[in-house]
């Protein structure tokens, strides 16, 4: 009786406990959602830079590194032996096809080719009298006054000396073959390399060590590899016609020195270190920034160290090769190209680029603007209220400073292409300019610390 009567008298004051429990809970998590949406409202709009999305024509290239190499090149060496008397050119040196280059002693070939011409001028006329006695018995033998063996016998003896005739032609042949040997002319047009041999230098007919070397570099080709995946593309859009290419070489500056710099060349940060003195002595005042002039007989210093130039040569594709390379999985490929100002040089390593073809209306953003995440790719599309929302996009490829966009955007959108690293979803923005100032405050900002700044005031 008595555990049934605290079963009653429990079971009354449990059920409120659990309720206020309940009311309690509620209230704290009410109470959380508000303090969130005032901490959101408490934070700063994040400085962003966007850019529209808009469409473009994109082409669709293929970069791989090449090698240039000469269109072709000649090995030249000597056919005969002797003395060299003269060497007509000098060591890099363009040269054209049949242009002397060296000129061997020539004094015991002309001894040999006059030699031949008088042995050949001997059987002549031994041919000449064989011949007339071949004739002669021929008549005397149908009127029997000599035997036809005997006719026979002088028909032969001409026979031999026309034989020697042809001979001592071909002895003439090869003595001025090799008495034009001597003289050793350009086999194609191009630019010489290292003198091997020099002046009063014996050469050899058979010897190993070439003369000089010839490459022609206008026009030049580089070789380079694709890879074979691309094989189908490029067999679509190769039997159309010749497909650009572009090399450039790698100089090894910083990339944006390449467009300030000017013309072709190296860029000095100073003055010829020559011109110091010159331009004293010739009225040549101070700098426009008011800065003390160079001193006489001392050079002035360059401000800046030599930047090569690199600018990129256009060409066209002139070979496929015919099998994958299945070590490298790779297909070679060569791209001829005019080179008028040999900047283009043997041997030298350039960045190729290949282009197929040319997408139309393909929507583009700026590379930057594409974030990676553990989700795949996204971007940050500013809204017209001014936040900054997360959209997942799927990027078909990228051509240089622009990714193309397969889906996920619309043309006329304002992606974020800097600032991400501070953004959370559906945070507020305000737009930044390049220089750092927020739109439409650039001017006259102050810095955090009272002083004008260029950059103008932070958000």
């Amino acid at each position: 009786m008595s555990t049934v009567r605290l079963h009653r008298f429990v079971m009354p004051t449990l059920l409120p406990s659990r309720r206020l429990i309940a009311a309690a809970l509620a209230l704290l998590s009410l109470a959380g959602a508000c303090s969130k949406k005032q901490e959101q409202r408490g934070r700063p709009a994040v400085p962003v830079l966007v850019a529209r999305v808009k469409k473009a024509a994109v082409p669709y290239t293929i970069e791989a590194n090449g090698v240039v190499i000469p269109y072709q090149t000649s090995t030249v060496a000597s056919q005969v032996e002797g003395i060299i008397q003269r060497v007509g050119f000098q060591e890099g040196q363009d040269v054209v096809k049949g242009q002397v280059m060296f000129e061997i002693d020539a004094r015991p070939y002309r001894a040999q080719h006059q030699l031949a011409l008088a042995n050949l001028a001997r059987s002549r006329a031994t041919a000449d009298n064989a011949l007339r006695e071949a004739q002669r018995y021929e008549a005397l033998a149908q009127q029997d006054y000599v035997t036809r063996e005997q006719a026979e016998q002088q028909r032969a003896i001409a026979a031999s000396s026309a034989a020697s005739v042809a001979a001592d032609q071909a002895a003439v042949s090869a003595a001025r073959f090799n008495l034009d040997n001597t003289t050793i002319r350009a086999p194609i047009s191009g630019r010489t390399g290292a003198l091997l041999v020099r002046e009063g230098n014996l050469v050899h007919a058979s010897g190993s060590t070439p003369l000089v070397v010839i490459n022609q570099i206008s026009p030049i080709l580089v070789r380079f590899a694709i890879p074979s995946t691309q094989l189908p593309l490029l067999q679509r859009y190769g039997t159309v016609g010749g497909l650009v290419v572009s090399a450039t070489p790698n100089s090894g500056g910083e990339p944006g020195a390449d467009a300030a710099a000017g013309p072709i060349g190296l860029s000095v940060g100073g003055g010829d270190p020559a011109q110091g003195a010159a331009g004293a002595g010739q009225g040549g005042g101070p700098p426009s920034g008011g800065g003390p002039p160079s001193g006489a007989g001392r050079s002035a210093p360059a401000t800046a160290s030599l930047i090569p130039l690199a600018q990129a040569e256009n060409g066209s594709l002139s070979f496929i090769d015919n099998a994958v390379d299945t070590t490298t999985g790779t297909v070679l490929l060569k791209a001829s190209f005019p080179n008028p100002n040999k900047r283009l040089w043997v041997g030298e390593f350039v960045a190729t680029r290949l282009e197929l073809f040319v997408e139309h209306n393909a929507l583009v953003v700026p590379t930057p603007a594409v974030v990676t995440g553990q989700q795949g790719t996204y971007v940050y599309v500013v809204t017209d209220s001014m936040t900054a929302q997360q959209r997942p996009v799927r990027v078909e490829r990228t051509a240089g400073e622009l990714a193309v966009i397969a889906s996920g955007l619309r043309d006329g959108e304002q992606v974020v292409t800097d600032g991400q690293a501070r953004l959370t979803p559906n945070a507020k923005v305000v737009l930044n300019t390049p220089q750092g100032a927020p739109a439409g405050r650039q001017g006259g900002g102050r810095r955090p610390g009272g002083g004008a700044g260029r950059g103008g005031a932070s958000p």
